[in-house]
């Protein structure tokens, strides 16, 4: 078949799938895109050819990064097994989707990126857009992409596509090794012509597996959980993707082990199950903090173990405490000096379960999430004046909303207050970009969200900061006629920063939106309107200024058939429950100012709980 490099590129992506369960899907779907002189006579043209046959939609995106973020919440909404494709133009328009593909590797979600390069053939370097070193023209600013990727090749021949796309595949398609996949196109090969052997254009469908414990590993991990009186289960995104709720449902019932959830796997088991206890570490819930602290065995399921979910290694402060990792990476199964149990998460907590038969351990927290969820009410219907407290926009939506609802957020306060406070029954219905927390994701994210559940109502909450970085992909879901629900949290500055700055001394400077005066920024607030704003980008908007207006605008944007914003303002100063735990963010060590110099001692003293987590044995406290 004679088809050009970008012709073929399309051609092949258009008869990939995969298969898990018995379900065969395809799996790349569509592709998002804007189009330069770098792409749109190669990928471009090639989309083109197949629009009438819609084996390869394409979908015009506002801004790079933002289409790189809508496909990761499209991948992660659909568990991974399906992924959707970007192509940018050469130079500024491919670094665009760095940070994305950063997110995307972060995350362990397939997006598959086609960045365009420079000539290959150099005939008329430099080219517009072109970065020059002067070490050697073989690099470009797309090396930038190798650090970032979980895979990464340049075809500067047509005859190296092959190789190069079956490789990307491989990557994309493997839980243990999947994230951002970058297969670099120098725009004058995208249209450079080649004979291709048809099998490469076969359907072809890749298995995702399920591998199962190794007998011995599974004795190990069962000879441990056996001999511990105070276990707990840590569930992490690996549980959802693997669609295991109903199997860790089953293994915390047989047990009675009490099951605490990151961020990626919050709503693994409801939030009103009798072992449920709620987020784990610097932002979870005292109940879940309680216990582990005294844990003697963690079961950390699917979990990356980030700083937020181990309190910066000052969560689990039993002496003795072992973990147990199951993980179908390795790199996460090793972590902790764990027991590796390199599994499915499913079949682990079905082989788990099967051999822990008559092990189980008494309920101890029930008394303490009682309260717990008493203080949750609370914070939910606080009456704060004069204007409500970010916790009650959370509780109203907590209460307002379907239980398939999916609320979307990455960065700034709500991830925390979410993580702590939110009663999630569906898992599909929190998505909380946690890993590498990117400012921005938020409305992009709902975005590919919606495209991959459209019976869903989704819901993005965006604050100031992110909304002010990127919030184009608005006009994106406009133009597609995807309508998404947007809450717009103004508080005028950056809330969760300005928290953190006080904290640690820094008297929350350089943290407000204001004038600058002779001073420094410490003027009248700036006339930021981000209702306006998203109005002018095509959404409908809602203004609001107290809870009970939020409420009932709720159910109006539910039912509207077109992009709807709700916008409220918040105090950045209302009180939040705590934690009762830690985040480790360094205090200058020498200040000048009373108030850093009391925020290191503080510092000083909560450093000193934490531990290494290395020895198999126990912990070593020297």
């Amino acid at each position: 078949m004679r088809l050009t490099v970008a012709q073929a590129i399309v051609t092949f992506l258009a008869q990939q799938y995969t298969e898990r369960d018995g379900v065969t899907q395809r799996f790349v779907p569509g592709m998002f895109g804007i189009f330069g002189h770098g792409n749109v006579a190669g990928i471009g043209q090639a989309l083109l050819e197949v629009a009438p046959t819609g084996e390869l939609p394409y979908h015009l995106a506002r801004n790079e990064q933002g289409m790189v973020n809508t496909a990761v919440g499209f991948a992660k909404q659909r568990n991974r097994l399906q992924a959707m494709a970007c192509t940018a133009s050469i130079g500024p328009g491919s670094t665009n989707m760095l940070t994305g593909a950063a997110l995307a590797t972060a995350n362990r979600i397939p997006v598959l990126l086609l960045p365009s390069d420079v000539f290959a053939t150099r005939v008329a370097s430099p080219v517009l857009q072109e970065l020059e070193q002067p070490y050697g023209y073989d690099v470009s600013v797309n090396d930038a992409f190798r650090p970032l990727s979980r895979f990464f090749d340049r075809v500067w021949r047509p005859e190296q596509a092959p190789a190069a796309l079956l490789g990307a595949m491989r990557v994309l398609t493997d839980p243990a090794e999947t994230g951002a996949v970058t297969i670099a196109l120098p725009q004058d090969v995208q249209a450079e012509a080649y004979d291709w052997p048809a099998e490469l254009f076969a359907p072809r469908v890749w298995h995702v597996p399920r591998p199962v414990p190794e007998p011995a590993a599974l004795a190990r991990a069962v000879e441990l959980i056996r001999g511990a009186r105070r276990p707990l289960l840590v569930a992490g995104g690996g549980v959802v993707y693997s669609e295991a709720e109903a199997a860790l449902r089953r293994f915390a019932e047989a047990t009675g082990i009490p099951v605490a959830d990151t961020h990626a796997g919050k709503g693994a088991l409801p939030w009103d199950h009798a072992c449920a206890v709620g987020g784990v570490g610097s932002t979870g819930t005292p109940v879940a903090n309680a216990l582990a602290r005294e844990a003697d065995v963690v079961i950390g399921v699917g979990t990356r173990y980030s700083d937020f979910t181990t309190a910066s290694r000052t969560a689990f402060q039993n002496p003795d405490v072992r973990f147990v990792n199951v993980n179908v990476a390795p790199l996460d199964a090793a972590k902790h000096a764990g027991e590796m149990l390199l599994a499915d998460a499913r079949a682990a907590l079905d082989a788990l379960t099967e051999a822990l038969a008559g092990y189980r351990v008494e309920n101890t927290w029930s008394a303490h999430r009682d309260a717990w969820n008493a203080t949750v009410d609370e914070a939910f219907h606080l009456g704060h004046q004069p204007l409500p407290a970010q916790t009650e926009v959370l509780g109203a939506l907590n209460e307002e909303l379907d239980p398939s609802d999916v609320v979307v957020q990455a960065a700034g306060s709500m991830p925390g207050d979410l993580q702590m406070l939110w009663r999630a029954r569906d898992p599909k219905s929190y998505h909380v970009e946690y890993a590498y927390s990117t400012m921005g994701y938020e409305v992009a994210g709902a975005l590919g969200v919606k495209m991959a559940d459209p019976e869903r109502e989704v819901f993005a909450l965006v604050g100031d900061g992110s909304y002010l970085m990127l919030s184009s992909e608005i006009v994106t879901a406009v133009s597609e006629g995807i309508k998404l629900n947007l809450v717009l949290v103004q508080n005028h500055g950056f809330a969760s920063i300005g928290a953190l700055s006080e904290s640690v001394g820094s008297q929350r400077f350089g943290t407000s939106y204001r004038y600058r005066t002779d001073s420094g920024l410490d003027g009248d607030r700036l006339p930021v309107d981000l209702a306006a704003n998203a109005e002018s980008l095509g959404a409908d908007v809602i203004r609001v200024r107290t809870i009970e207006e939020f409420r009932a605008a709720i159910h109006t944007a539910r039912a509207a058939t077109r992009t709807t914003a709700i916008h409220i303002e918040t105090d950045p100063l209302a009180p939040v429950p705590s934690s009762e735990s830690w985040w480790d963010v360094p205090v200058a060590e020498v200040s000048r100012l009373d108030s850093t110099q009391q925020a290191r001692k503080a510092y000083e003293a909560a450093k000193a709980a934490q531990l290494p987590l290395i020895n198999p044995a126990g912990r070593d406290r020297t």
